[in-house]
Protein backbone atom coordinates (compact mmCIF):
# COMPACT_ATOMS: atom_id res chain seq x y z
CA UNK A 1 0.00 0.00 0.00
CA UNK A 2 1.22 3.49 -0.56
CA UNK A 3 1.71 6.27 1.54
CA UNK A 4 -0.73 8.17 -0.07
CA UNK A 5 -3.25 5.12 0.25
CA UNK A 6 -2.75 4.82 3.72
CA UNK A 7 -3.01 8.68 4.26
CA UNK A 8 -7.02 8.55 3.48
CA UNK A 9 -7.58 5.73 5.37
CA UNK A 10 -9.89 7.60 8.19
CA UNK A 11 -10.72 6.17 11.40
CA UNK A 12 -14.61 4.93 12.13
CA UNK A 13 -16.00 5.62 15.22
CA UNK A 14 -19.32 4.56 17.36
CA UNK A 15 -21.13 6.33 20.18
CA UNK A 16 -21.22 4.87 23.51
CA UNK A 17 -25.23 6.53 25.11
CA UNK A 18 -26.21 6.31 28.06
CA UNK A 19 -29.15 8.33 29.96
CA UNK A 20 -30.23 9.22 33.55
CA UNK A 21 -33.53 10.33 33.60
CA UNK A 22 -35.22 12.16 36.87
CA UNK A 23 -38.67 11.08 37.10
CA UNK A 24 -40.97 12.90 39.48
CA UNK A 25 -43.73 10.94 40.92
CA UNK A 26 -46.98 11.59 41.02
CA UNK A 27 -47.69 11.78 44.90
CA UNK A 28 -49.58 14.06 46.54
CA UNK A 29 -47.30 15.30 49.40
CA UNK A 30 -43.63 15.41 49.14
CA UNK A 31 -41.13 12.63 49.56
CA UNK A 32 -40.50 13.39 53.62
CA UNK A 33 -43.15 15.33 54.51
CA UNK A 34 -46.81 16.77 53.93
CA UNK A 35 -46.29 19.83 51.49
CA UNK A 36 -48.62 19.38 48.64
CA UNK A 37 -46.19 18.96 45.21
CA UNK A 38 -48.97 20.72 42.96
CA UNK A 39 -46.99 22.67 40.15
CA UNK A 40 -47.83 25.85 39.37
CA UNK A 41 -48.35 27.31 42.82
CA UNK A 42 -47.03 30.85 43.80
CA UNK A 43 -43.66 30.43 44.67
CA UNK A 44 -42.68 29.28 47.96
CA UNK A 45 -46.14 28.15 49.36
CA UNK A 46 -45.39 24.33 49.16
CA UNK A 47 -42.89 24.54 52.00
CA UNK A 48 -42.69 23.61 56.15
CA UNK A 49 -39.67 23.37 57.90
CA UNK A 50 -39.13 19.69 56.82
CA UNK A 51 -38.34 19.93 53.50
CA UNK A 52 -36.38 23.87 54.17
CA UNK A 53 -34.58 21.65 56.38
CA UNK A 54 -34.63 23.39 59.66
CA UNK A 55 -32.86 22.56 62.69
CA UNK A 56 -34.13 20.14 64.67
CA UNK A 57 -36.55 18.30 62.32
CA UNK A 58 -37.35 14.68 61.77
CA UNK A 59 -38.22 13.25 58.12
CA UNK A 60 -40.56 10.85 57.58
CA UNK A 61 -41.08 8.14 54.45
CA UNK A 62 -43.73 9.03 52.47
CA UNK A 63 -45.32 5.31 52.16
CA UNK A 64 -46.67 5.69 47.99
CA UNK A 65 -43.12 6.77 47.31
CA UNK A 66 -42.05 3.46 48.04
CA UNK A 67 -44.74 1.71 46.27
CA UNK A 68 -44.49 3.96 43.01
CA UNK A 69 -40.58 2.98 43.47
CA UNK A 70 -40.75 -0.73 43.36
CA UNK A 71 -43.83 -1.04 41.16
CA UNK A 72 -41.58 1.04 38.22
CA UNK A 73 -38.27 -1.28 39.32
CA UNK A 74 -40.49 -4.55 38.72
CA UNK A 75 -42.32 -2.92 35.28
CA UNK A 76 -38.41 -2.43 34.17
CA UNK A 77 -37.74 -5.62 34.85
CA UNK A 78 -35.51 -4.93 38.03
CA UNK A 79 -34.22 -6.97 41.02
CA UNK A 80 -35.95 -4.71 44.35
CA UNK A 81 -34.12 -5.07 46.94
CA UNK A 82 -34.74 -6.55 50.29
CA UNK A 83 -32.76 -4.11 52.00
CA UNK A 84 -32.06 -0.48 51.05
CA UNK A 85 -31.15 2.73 52.54
CA UNK A 86 -30.89 6.39 52.12
CA UNK A 87 -27.86 8.21 52.13
CA UNK A 88 -26.90 11.89 51.81
CA UNK A 89 -25.35 13.73 48.97
CA UNK A 90 -23.64 16.71 49.66
CA UNK A 91 -23.56 19.71 47.69
CA UNK A 92 -23.83 23.20 48.22
CA UNK A 93 -26.23 25.40 45.48
CA UNK A 94 -28.58 28.24 46.18
CA UNK A 95 -31.58 26.18 45.99
CA UNK A 96 -30.55 23.03 48.30
CA UNK A 97 -31.18 24.65 51.56
CA UNK A 98 -29.81 21.67 53.60
CA UNK A 99 -26.72 21.99 51.61
CA UNK A 100 -27.01 18.33 50.67
CA UNK A 101 -29.91 16.14 49.27
CA UNK A 102 -31.19 12.82 50.09
CA UNK A 103 -30.47 9.74 47.49
CA UNK A 104 -29.60 6.73 47.78
CA UNK A 105 -25.58 5.53 47.05
CA UNK A 106 -24.58 2.12 47.12
CA UNK A 107 -28.07 0.11 48.50
CA UNK A 108 -30.71 1.47 45.55
CA UNK A 109 -34.02 -0.14 45.77
CA UNK A 110 -34.12 -1.63 42.29
CA UNK A 111 -31.06 -3.16 40.00
CA UNK A 112 -30.48 -4.86 36.64
CA UNK A 113 -33.20 -4.15 35.10
CA UNK A 114 -34.15 -3.94 30.94
CA UNK A 115 -36.13 -2.66 28.73
CA UNK A 116 -37.33 -3.07 24.95
CA UNK A 117 -36.94 -0.35 22.24
CA UNK A 118 -38.91 -0.71 18.77
CA UNK A 119 -35.68 0.39 16.18
CA UNK A 120 -36.13 2.07 12.61
CA UNK A 121 -36.35 -1.05 10.92
CA UNK A 122 -38.62 -2.39 13.03
CA UNK A 123 -36.26 -5.01 15.42
CA UNK A 124 -36.31 -4.66 18.96
CA UNK A 125 -33.28 -3.92 21.31
CA UNK A 126 -32.75 -4.63 24.47
CA UNK A 127 -31.25 -1.71 26.72
CA UNK A 128 -29.51 -2.53 30.43
CA UNK A 129 -31.24 -0.81 33.47
CA UNK A 130 -28.26 -0.04 35.66
CA UNK A 131 -30.67 1.36 39.03
CA UNK A 132 -32.93 2.94 39.72
CA UNK A 133 -32.93 4.38 43.25
CA UNK A 134 -35.41 7.28 45.09
CA UNK A 135 -34.33 10.81 46.16
CA UNK A 136 -35.81 14.23 46.63
CA UNK A 137 -35.71 16.98 43.92
CA UNK A 138 -33.99 20.47 44.76
CA UNK A 139 -35.68 23.89 44.19
CA UNK A 140 -35.49 26.29 41.32
CA UNK A 141 -33.76 28.94 40.98
CA UNK A 142 -35.11 31.87 38.55
CA UNK A 143 -32.05 34.22 36.41
CA UNK A 144 -33.40 37.40 35.83
CA UNK A 145 -32.88 38.62 32.63
CA UNK A 146 -31.70 35.29 31.31
CA UNK A 147 -32.40 31.97 31.24
CA UNK A 148 -29.48 30.89 32.95
CA UNK A 149 -26.86 32.42 35.66
CA UNK A 150 -24.59 34.01 32.75
CA UNK A 151 -26.00 37.33 31.68
CA UNK A 152 -28.48 37.65 34.23
CA UNK A 153 -28.93 40.59 36.89
CA UNK A 154 -30.04 38.65 39.71
CA UNK A 155 -31.53 35.45 41.02
CA UNK A 156 -34.62 34.37 43.01
CA UNK A 157 -34.80 30.93 44.65
CA UNK A 158 -38.35 29.00 44.66
CA UNK A 159 -38.28 25.86 47.03
CA UNK A 160 -41.80 24.69 46.19
CA UNK A 161 -40.18 21.79 44.04
CA UNK A 162 -37.17 21.01 47.34
CA UNK A 163 -38.42 17.24 48.31
CA UNK A 164 -40.74 16.28 45.79
CA UNK A 165 -40.03 12.47 45.09
CA UNK A 166 -38.27 11.71 42.45
CA UNK A 167 -36.81 8.30 40.88
CA UNK A 168 -33.85 8.46 39.16
CA UNK A 169 -33.16 5.79 36.62
CA UNK A 170 -29.71 4.97 34.91
CA UNK A 171 -29.43 2.97 32.00
CA UNK A 172 -26.41 0.57 30.45
CA UNK A 173 -24.09 2.28 28.20
CA UNK A 174 -26.50 0.44 25.24
CA UNK A 175 -27.00 2.76 23.36
CA UNK A 176 -25.19 3.83 19.71
CA UNK A 177 -27.41 6.81 18.09
CA UNK A 178 -29.25 10.03 18.78
CA UNK A 179 -32.62 7.89 17.43
CA UNK A 180 -31.89 5.21 19.57
CA UNK A 181 -31.53 7.03 23.17
CA UNK A 182 -34.73 9.42 22.20
CA UNK A 183 -36.26 5.64 21.53
CA UNK A 184 -35.55 4.40 25.35
CA UNK A 185 -36.47 7.60 27.06
CA UNK A 186 -39.84 7.15 24.99
CA UNK A 187 -40.63 4.13 26.33
CA UNK A 188 -39.46 4.66 30.10
CA UNK A 189 -41.65 7.77 29.66
CA UNK A 190 -44.46 5.35 28.20
CA UNK A 191 -43.98 2.34 30.92
CA UNK A 192 -44.00 4.98 33.69
CA UNK A 193 -47.25 6.55 32.76
CA UNK A 194 -49.10 3.33 32.48
CA UNK A 195 -48.15 2.34 36.04
CA UNK A 196 -49.28 5.83 36.90
CA UNK A 197 -46.47 6.98 39.04
CA UNK A 198 -45.19 10.20 36.69
CA UNK A 199 -46.77 12.26 34.08
CA UNK A 200 -44.04 12.55 32.11
CA UNK A 201 -44.06 15.84 31.16
CA UNK A 202 -40.99 17.55 30.30
CA UNK A 203 -42.15 21.18 29.81
CA UNK A 204 -43.19 21.54 33.31
CA UNK A 205 -39.41 18.96 34.52
CA UNK A 206 -41.50 16.08 35.39
CA UNK A 207 -39.40 14.18 33.05
CA UNK A 208 -36.09 15.08 32.99
CA UNK A 209 -32.79 12.94 30.86
CA UNK A 210 -29.44 13.90 31.47
CA UNK A 211 -27.38 12.02 28.52
CA UNK A 212 -23.40 10.56 28.76
CA UNK A 213 -21.99 10.16 25.55
CA UNK A 214 -18.60 9.51 24.63
CA UNK A 215 -17.09 8.37 21.12
CA UNK A 216 -14.47 5.52 20.54
CA UNK A 217 -12.75 3.92 17.33
CA UNK A 218 -15.11 1.06 16.03
CA UNK A 219 -13.99 -2.16 17.07
CA UNK A 220 -12.46 -0.99 20.70
CA UNK A 221 -13.54 -2.37 24.01
CA UNK A 222 -12.70 0.94 26.22
CA UNK A 223 -14.77 3.56 26.35
CA UNK A 224 -13.71 7.30 25.79
CA UNK A 225 -13.86 9.95 27.91
CA UNK A 226 -17.63 10.90 29.21
CA UNK A 227 -19.36 13.77 28.54
CA UNK A 228 -22.59 14.80 29.72
CA UNK A 229 -25.35 16.36 28.84
CA UNK A 230 -28.13 18.53 30.45
CA UNK A 231 -30.98 20.75 29.73
CA UNK A 232 -33.05 19.08 27.13
CA UNK A 233 -37.00 19.25 26.95
CA UNK A 234 -37.55 17.16 24.65
CA UNK A 235 -36.90 13.86 22.57
CA UNK A 236 -36.30 15.79 19.52
CA UNK A 237 -33.72 17.68 21.56
CA UNK A 238 -31.81 14.53 22.82
CA UNK A 239 -31.83 12.92 19.68
CA UNK A 240 -30.02 16.50 18.17
CA UNK A 241 -28.04 16.68 21.14
CA UNK A 242 -26.66 13.67 20.80
CA UNK A 243 -25.91 13.64 17.15
CA UNK A 244 -24.23 16.81 17.38
CA UNK A 245 -22.38 15.96 20.43
CA UNK A 246 -20.83 12.65 18.44
CA UNK A 247 -19.55 14.65 15.47
CA UNK A 248 -17.90 17.73 18.29
CA UNK A 249 -16.35 14.66 19.95
CA UNK A 250 -15.21 12.87 16.55
CA UNK A 251 -13.99 16.21 14.88
CA UNK A 252 -12.08 17.27 18.07
CA UNK A 253 -10.69 13.82 18.46
CA UNK A 254 -9.57 13.85 14.31
CA UNK A 255 -7.76 17.40 14.79
CA UNK A 256 -5.97 16.11 17.94
CA UNK A 257 -8.34 17.89 20.93
CA UNK A 258 -8.31 16.01 24.35
CA UNK A 259 -11.97 15.20 25.27
CA UNK A 260 -12.21 16.80 28.71
CA UNK A 261 -14.73 14.86 31.18
CA UNK A 262 -17.39 17.92 31.47
CA UNK A 263 -21.13 18.57 32.19
CA UNK A 264 -22.20 20.26 28.56
CA UNK A 265 -25.51 22.26 27.90
CA UNK A 266 -27.83 22.35 24.87
CA UNK A 267 -28.57 25.39 23.61
CA UNK A 268 -31.79 25.13 21.46
CA UNK A 269 -31.48 28.32 19.69
CA UNK A 270 -27.73 28.01 18.23
CA UNK A 271 -28.45 23.77 18.30
CA UNK A 272 -25.18 23.19 19.91
CA UNK A 273 -23.58 22.19 23.22
CA UNK A 274 -21.49 24.69 25.57
CA UNK A 275 -19.17 23.93 28.25
CA UNK A 276 -21.01 24.32 31.22
CA UNK A 277 -18.56 22.83 34.46
CA UNK A 278 -16.16 19.82 35.07
CA UNK A 279 -18.32 16.66 35.83
CA UNK A 280 -18.31 15.92 39.59
CA UNK A 281 -17.25 12.31 40.76
CA UNK A 282 -18.89 10.31 43.42
CA UNK A 283 -16.10 10.93 46.03
CA UNK A 284 -16.86 14.90 45.34
CA UNK A 285 -20.43 14.37 47.37
CA UNK A 286 -18.93 12.70 49.83
CA UNK A 287 -21.76 10.09 50.15
CA UNK A 288 -22.59 9.03 54.31
CA UNK A 289 -25.96 6.65 55.28
CA UNK A 290 -28.89 9.27 56.05
CA UNK A 291 -28.75 9.25 60.16
CA UNK A 292 -32.30 10.15 60.03
CA UNK A 293 -34.23 7.89 58.33
CA UNK A 294 -34.33 4.09 58.92
CA UNK A 295 -33.50 1.37 56.71
CA UNK A 296 -36.12 0.03 53.96
CA UNK A 297 -37.94 -3.22 53.88
CA UNK A 298 -39.94 -4.99 51.19
CA UNK A 299 -41.46 -7.94 52.48
CA UNK A 300 -42.00 -10.81 50.13
CA UNK A 301 -45.94 -10.55 50.40
CA UNK A 302 -45.69 -6.66 49.52
CA UNK A 303 -43.73 -7.47 46.96
CA UNK A 304 -46.18 -9.69 45.45
CA UNK A 305 -49.05 -7.33 45.80
CA UNK A 306 -47.44 -4.76 44.56
CA UNK A 307 -46.61 -6.94 41.04
CA UNK A 308 -50.24 -8.13 40.97
CA UNK A 309 -51.33 -4.35 40.46
CA UNK A 310 -49.19 -3.64 37.41
CA UNK A 311 -50.81 -3.06 34.47
CA UNK A 312 -50.58 -4.91 31.12
CA UNK A 313 -47.66 -2.83 30.17
CA UNK A 314 -47.20 -1.24 26.51
CA UNK A 315 -44.50 -3.91 24.87
CA UNK A 316 -47.53 -6.87 25.75
CA UNK A 317 -49.84 -4.77 23.87
CA UNK A 318 -48.12 -3.63 20.99
CA UNK A 319 -47.51 -7.41 20.68
CA UNK A 320 -51.13 -8.46 21.74
CA UNK A 321 -52.80 -6.09 19.15
CA UNK A 322 -50.19 -7.75 16.32
CA UNK A 323 -51.09 -11.29 16.87
CA UNK A 324 -54.84 -11.10 18.12
CA UNK A 325 -55.89 -8.07 15.52
CA UNK A 326 -53.66 -8.23 12.90
CA UNK A 327 -52.39 -4.69 13.61
CA UNK A 328 -49.66 -3.21 11.50
CA UNK A 329 -46.31 -2.93 14.23
CA UNK A 330 -46.53 0.99 13.35
CA UNK A 331 -50.56 0.68 14.42
CA UNK A 332 -50.00 -1.28 17.45
CA UNK A 333 -47.50 1.15 18.80
CA UNK A 334 -49.82 4.47 18.13
CA UNK A 335 -52.63 2.60 19.83
CA UNK A 336 -50.70 1.51 22.41
CA UNK A 337 -49.25 5.02 23.07
CA UNK A 338 -51.34 5.89 25.81
CA UNK A 339 -52.82 3.54 28.15
CA UNK A 340 -56.64 5.41 28.77
CA UNK A 341 -56.67 5.28 24.69
CA UNK A 342 -55.70 1.63 25.09
CA UNK A 343 -58.33 0.74 27.18
CA UNK A 344 -61.12 2.52 25.46
CA UNK A 345 -59.46 0.41 22.62
CA UNK A 346 -59.27 -2.44 24.32
CA UNK A 347 -63.35 -2.06 25.36
CA UNK A 348 -64.90 -1.08 22.41
CA UNK A 349 -63.48 -4.89 21.20
CA UNK A 350 -65.02 -6.26 24.01
CA UNK A 351 -68.85 -4.70 22.66
CA UNK A 352 -68.49 -6.29 19.78
CA UNK A 353 -66.67 -3.80 17.40
CA UNK A 354 -64.50 -4.29 14.46
CA UNK A 355 -60.60 -3.81 16.03
CA UNK A 356 -59.46 -2.29 12.43
CA UNK A 357 -62.65 0.41 12.79
CA UNK A 358 -62.40 1.08 15.98
CA UNK A 359 -58.65 1.31 15.37
CA UNK A 360 -59.27 3.69 12.49
CA UNK A 361 -62.35 5.96 14.19
CA UNK A 362 -59.96 6.29 17.77
CA UNK A 363 -57.17 7.35 15.94
CA UNK A 364 -58.74 9.51 13.42
CA UNK A 365 -62.12 11.03 14.14
CA UNK A 366 -61.89 10.92 17.68
CA UNK A 367 -57.87 11.67 18.07
CA UNK A 368 -58.44 14.64 16.16
CA UNK A 369 -61.03 16.12 18.01
CA UNK A 370 -58.94 15.39 21.48
CA UNK A 371 -56.18 17.38 20.35
CA UNK A 372 -57.80 20.43 18.74
CA UNK A 373 -60.01 20.85 22.01
CA UNK A 374 -57.01 19.78 24.33
CA UNK A 375 -58.83 17.11 25.81
CA UNK A 376 -58.28 13.41 26.98
CA UNK A 377 -60.47 10.79 26.19
CA UNK A 378 -61.99 10.14 29.47
CA UNK A 379 -62.84 14.04 29.17
CA UNK A 380 -65.68 12.99 26.56
CA UNK A 381 -69.34 12.03 26.24
CA UNK A 382 -68.65 9.21 23.92
CA UNK A 383 -68.34 5.34 25.14
CA UNK A 384 -66.77 2.06 23.73
CA UNK A 385 -70.16 0.73 24.02
CA UNK A 386 -71.54 3.94 22.20
CA UNK A 387 -68.66 3.21 19.72
CA UNK A 388 -69.33 -0.17 18.64
CA UNK A 389 -72.82 0.33 18.44
CA UNK A 390 -71.89 2.93 15.99
CA UNK A 391 -69.45 0.51 13.46
CA UNK A 392 -72.35 -1.95 14.07
CA UNK A 393 -74.62 -0.07 12.08
CA UNK A 394 -71.99 1.00 9.29
CA UNK A 395 -71.62 -2.91 9.05
CA UNK A 396 -75.08 -3.68 9.25
CA UNK A 397 -75.73 -1.27 6.52
CA UNK A 398 -77.92 0.77 8.44
CA UNK A 399 -75.60 4.18 8.35
CA UNK A 400 -73.20 5.13 6.31
CA UNK A 401 -69.45 6.12 7.18
CA UNK A 402 -70.40 9.56 6.17
CA UNK A 403 -73.52 9.99 8.26
CA UNK A 404 -71.07 8.73 11.47
CA UNK A 405 -68.57 10.98 10.65
CA UNK A 406 -71.69 13.70 10.57
CA UNK A 407 -72.97 12.55 13.85
CA UNK A 408 -69.92 11.96 15.56
CA UNK A 409 -69.57 15.25 17.46
CA UNK A 410 -73.18 14.76 18.98
CA UNK A 411 -71.99 11.54 20.25
CA UNK A 412 -68.46 12.95 21.18
CA UNK A 413 -70.04 15.94 23.65
CA UNK A 414 -73.34 13.94 24.45
CA UNK A 415 -73.14 10.29 23.98
CA UNK A 416 -76.44 8.80 23.87
CA UNK A 417 -77.86 5.69 21.73
CA UNK A 418 -76.44 5.72 18.35
CA UNK A 419 -79.84 3.98 17.01
CA UNK A 420 -81.69 6.69 18.37
CA UNK A 421 -80.21 9.54 16.93
CA UNK A 422 -80.06 8.31 14.04
CA UNK A 423 -83.59 7.60 13.97
CA UNK A 424 -84.61 11.18 15.62
CA UNK A 425 -82.71 12.85 12.70
CA UNK A 426 -83.95 10.51 9.97
CA UNK A 427 -80.40 9.12 8.43
CA UNK A 428 -81.05 6.03 7.91
CA UNK A 429 -79.23 4.50 4.55
CA UNK A 430 -81.32 5.16 1.88
CA UNK A 431 -81.53 1.69 -0.54
CA UNK A 432 -84.10 -0.20 -2.76
CA UNK A 433 -87.04 1.57 -4.37
CA UNK A 434 -86.50 4.82 -2.44
CA UNK A 435 -82.75 4.96 -3.75
CA UNK A 436 -83.70 3.32 -7.30
CA UNK A 437 -86.07 6.54 -7.48
CA UNK A 438 -83.62 9.51 -6.69
CA UNK A 439 -81.15 7.95 -9.34
CA UNK A 440 -83.72 8.24 -12.11
CA UNK A 441 -84.06 11.53 -10.74
CA UNK A 442 -80.88 12.04 -10.96
CA UNK A 443 -79.80 10.80 -14.28
CA UNK A 444 -82.90 12.50 -15.93
CA UNK A 445 -82.15 15.95 -15.15
CA UNK A 446 -78.45 15.06 -16.35
CA UNK A 447 -79.01 13.86 -20.19
CA UNK A 448 -75.54 15.10 -21.41
CA UNK A 449 -73.58 13.42 -18.72
CA UNK A 450 -75.67 10.29 -19.82
CA UNK A 451 -74.60 10.96 -23.12
CA UNK A 452 -71.38 11.12 -22.60
CA UNK A 453 -71.44 8.28 -20.35
CA UNK A 454 -72.68 5.99 -22.84
CA UNK A 455 -70.16 7.19 -25.32
CA UNK A 456 -67.52 6.13 -23.33
CA UNK A 457 -66.85 8.50 -20.71
CA UNK A 458 -66.82 5.94 -18.15
CA UNK A 459 -65.56 8.12 -15.50
CA UNK A 460 -67.97 9.85 -15.31
CA UNK A 461 -69.69 7.45 -12.87
CA UNK A 462 -67.98 9.33 -10.17
CA UNK A 463 -70.14 12.33 -11.30
CA UNK A 464 -74.06 10.70 -10.48
CA UNK A 465 -72.73 9.31 -7.48
CA UNK A 466 -71.79 12.92 -6.19
CA UNK A 467 -75.26 13.69 -7.25
CA UNK A 468 -77.08 10.99 -5.80
CA UNK A 469 -74.79 11.64 -2.59
CA UNK A 470 -75.63 15.02 -2.34
CA UNK A 471 -79.08 14.80 -3.26
CA UNK A 472 -79.38 12.21 -0.29
CA UNK A 473 -77.13 14.45 2.49
CA UNK A 474 -75.34 11.18 2.01
CA UNK A 475 -77.73 8.64 3.16
CA UNK A 476 -77.52 6.74 0.27
CA UNK A 477 -74.90 3.65 0.60
CA UNK A 478 -72.15 3.68 -1.91
CA UNK A 479 -71.40 0.27 -2.84
CA UNK A 480 -75.23 0.11 -3.74
CA UNK A 481 -75.50 3.45 -5.70
CA UNK A 482 -72.29 2.97 -7.87
CA UNK A 483 -73.82 -0.62 -9.08
CA UNK A 484 -77.30 0.77 -9.33
CA UNK A 485 -76.30 3.81 -11.28
CA UNK A 486 -73.84 1.61 -13.96
CA UNK A 487 -76.49 -1.03 -14.17
CA UNK A 488 -79.22 1.52 -14.82
CA UNK A 489 -76.71 3.67 -17.19
CA UNK A 490 -75.74 0.46 -19.76
CA UNK A 491 -79.74 -0.27 -19.73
Amino acid sequence: MTATATATIKTEYEAVIGLETHCQLTTASKIFCNCSTQFGAPPNTNVCPVCLGMPGVLPVLNEKVLEYAVKSGLALNCQIAPHSKFDRKQYFYPDLPKNYQVSQYDLPIAEHGWLEIQLEDGQTKRIGITRLHMEEDAGKLVHGGSDRLSGSSHSLVDFNRTGVPLCEIVSEPDMRSGAEAAAYAQELRRILRYLGVCDGNMQEGSLRCDVNISVRPVGREAFGTKVEIKNMNSFNAIQRAIDYEIHRQVEAIESGETIKQETRLWEENSQRTISMRSKEGASDYRYFPEPDLMAIEVPRSTLERYRAELPTLPAALRQRYRDEFGLTAYDAALIADDRTIAEFFDAAIAAGADPKQSFNWIMGDITAYLNENKLKIGDIAITPAVLAEMIGLITNGTISSKIAKDILPELILSGGSVRELVAAKGLTVLAGDALAQIIDEVIAANPKEVEQYKGGKTKLLGFFVGQVMKKTQGRAEPQSTNKLIADKLSA
